[in-house]
């Protein structure tokens, strides 16, 4: 006799906690929109990001709005000092392609160099492959530091698309690729 087979534990676009022994990604809440605008509205954090004026309150939030309303969006936090880093997101799962995207990360700019983002990415990769196969990365075109970065950690590009962004004007991205092999 076969035994049942038990039921696969379904990819979740924002788990209550994921952490590694640099940070603690967080499900974003409305309560973390001044924490996080403290560290988004620094102009050079957005300098190359396909919409430089998010470091202005009316412009984050907007972009705060949509992370919120992706289901996908993290507040991530330093494990040694629990201050908020920045944020990233899941989104766009797609169980048919056994795919997801990684995207809409900023990070403050003390952060920066200290292997926060690498981190950050490697955290979210793990998870993300114990569900799929494919994780892809949207990047602004003229995201030369996000560009550099991502292929650090092995990723690929392999196409170029104009993504329209919640409440804002349709950019030129490259979509860049990390197959779980």
């Amino acid at each position: 006799m076969k035994k049942p087979i038990p039921d696969l534990v379904p990819f979740l676009l924002q788990p209550d906690h994921l952490q590694n022994d640099v940070v603690r990604l967080l499900p974003l809440q409305e309560g973390d929109f001044e924490e996080l605008y403290d560290v988004a509205s620094d102009p050079l954090v957005w300098e190359q990001h396909p919409n430089p004026l998010r470091y202005q309150r009316a412009v984050f939030e907007t972009y705060f709005e949509g992370a919120l309303q992706s289901g996908g969006a993290f507040l991530v936090r330093d494990v040694k000092t629990n201050a908020a880093v920045g944020s990233s997101r899941f989104y766009d799962y797609n169980a048919a392609e056994s795919s997801v995207l990684i995207g809409y990360t900023f990070i403050g700019r003390s952060f920066w160099g200290k292997g926060f983002n690498k981190h950050l990415k490697h955290l979210m990769l793990d998870y993300a492959f114990q569900y799929v196969d494919k994780v892809y990365f949207h990047i602004g075109a003229f995201n030369i530091r996000s560009q550099k970065a991502i292929e650090k950690i092995g990723a690929k590009k392999v196409a170029e698309i104009e993504i329209d962004y919640y409440g804002e004007e349709r950019k030129l991205n490259y979509i860049y690729l990390i197959p779980k092999d």
